[in-house]
Order: structure tokens, then C-alpha cells, then sequence
């Protein structure tokens, strides 16, 4: 077995990124509904809640607490996989994806098997810490393997550069067309808008779509992300063993 610090990235099809904040945004929408307004796709509000803790009566429940080292530990266990994978040969996105998928299918399965609001039993605890993980692997094989994609879980930079980006389109639009300089700076805010909308648009639909299915539909839903997941194995396996896509 060899092991290196490097992996080649891929270009992804353009659908991927928001395919991927898609699932972010459902997972975290059904997290939010059915674990008692818990989010597993970012860490700011539990970085918050456990610092301000120590300073503010009573104590945080350990899910808080274990939430940012769960989401550590799902990127660490994602670059492993990722980085062995590629450094012997074999699929490394379609391997860390896998590695999504078992996590996410360990949380529909725990997810399924709760009992009805608003009791807490210990298998709420168990799903968040399998959700924050998967979030964690999903954050880490984005940045590991996708070349040019942005985070598909946070939202707030990528909410920030696609103002940045807005803002200079809008500014070098009427002189676009008499300075090449100017004409280049707009083709790039205009490729950086193209690249950015898409993450905050599927994250939004992902939400939307969550946190319907679960308050109409029920806990079933929570499968539906493993499935997607699931399914990005299979083409990621195709393509990087050089399948027509």
C-alpha cells in the first residue's frame, strides 16, 4: 500500500457541485426538523454555542459538544480514503463518495428507527454524529477532488464572493466593449457568477425540499440523500476509469 499527500483533481460536470449542495441542504433541512434544530452541513452556530458555554449558564448538550470534532472526523477519514485510494490506483472520488454514501446510510437507518417527537432518545444522538461525519467527508472530497468548486455545505463565503463577483460584473458592464482590460474583468466576473449560483441556488432547493418531504412525507425521506450520493459513486466510478459519462 503506498501512501502520498497528493491527488489529482478532475474537472466535474457542471451539474455536480449543485447536485452536491443539493444534498447538503436536504440533509441539513431534516437534521434542522427532526433533531431539534440541529444543522450538520456547517459548524459556525456549534463553534458559538460551545465557546459562549463556558461563560453562559448550563452546558450544552454533547451533541454541540462532539459536533465540530464528528465533522474533523469525517474530513480526516474521507482524505484517507481519498488519498490511499488515489495513490494505488484506484477511484479516489468515487471511493471518499462511497465512504459518503455508508455515513449517510447509517444516519437514514438511525433516523428511521426513532421514536415519535419530541422524545430524545439515544439514537438522535447517534444520527447527528453519522450526518455531521458525512457533511464533514462531503466538505473534505469537494476540496480534495473537484478543481475550481467552492464549498458545497457553508454558504456565507460563497454568499460573500458571488456579491464580490455581482458587483464587478455590474460595474465593468458599460465599458466592456471600448477597454480589453475592462472586457477581461467582466468575462471573469461573469465566469465566477456561472461557477458560484449554482452552490447557494441547490443548497436553497435542498433546504426546500427536505424540509417538506419530512414534515409531509415522514422520516423515510432521510434515504433519499444516500440514494443521491449513491448514485454519484457509480458515475464517478464509470468516469474515472475512463466511461463515457
Amino acid at each position: 500500500m503506498k501512501w502520498t499527500a497528493s491527488i489529482a483533481q478532475i474537472d466535474p460536470p457542471p451539474w455536480m457541485p449543485g447536485a452536491l449542495a443539493f444534498i447538503a441542504g436536504f440533509v441539513d433541512a431534516c437534521t434542522f426538523v427532526g433533531l431539534f434544530g440541529l444543522f450538520v452541513a456547517q459548524l459556525t452556530g456549534s463553534y458559538v454555542v460551545a465557546g459562549a458555554s463556558m461563560f453562559a449558564p448550563g452546558w450544552p448538550e454533547a451533541t454541540v459538544l462532539l459536533a465540530v470534532p464528528m465533522f474533523f472526523a469525517g474530513g480526516v477519514v474521507a482524505t484517507l480514503v481519498a488519498t490511499t485510494a488515489g495513490a494505488n490506483g484506484l477511484p479516489a472520488l468515487a471511493c471518499a463518495l462511497g465512504l459518503e454514501t455508508a455515513l449517510l446510510a447509517g444516519f437514514a437507518a438511525i433516523m428511521m428507527s426513532i421514536g415519535p417527537l419530541p422524545a430524545r432518545p439515544p439514537e438522535a444522538f447517534g444520527a447527528a454524529l453519522l450526518g455531521l461525519a458525512a457533511m464533514g467527508a462531503q466538505s473534505a472530497l469537494v476540496r480534495l477532488k473537484l478543481r475550481g468548486v467552492a464549498s458545497t455545505n457553508v454558504m456565507t463565503t460563497n454568499t460573500t464572493q458571488i456579491a464580490i463577483e455581482a458587483t464587478q460584473a455590474f460595474l465593468t458592464f458599460a465599458q466592456r466593449h471600448r477597454d480589453p482590460e475592462v472586457a477581461r474583468q467582466h468575462a471573469a466576473a461573469r465566469h465566477g457568477l456561472a461557477r458560484m449560483l449554482p452552490l447557494p441556488l441547490g443548497f436553497s432547493f435542498g433546504v426546500v425540499s427536505g424540509a417538506l418531504a419530512f414534515a409531509t412525507v415522514g422520516r423515510w425521506v432521510v434515504v433519499l440523500p444516500a440514494l443521491a450520493t449513491a448514485a454519484l459513486t457509480l458515475w464517478a466510478l464509470r468516469a474515472e476509469r475512463g466511461a463515457p459519462r
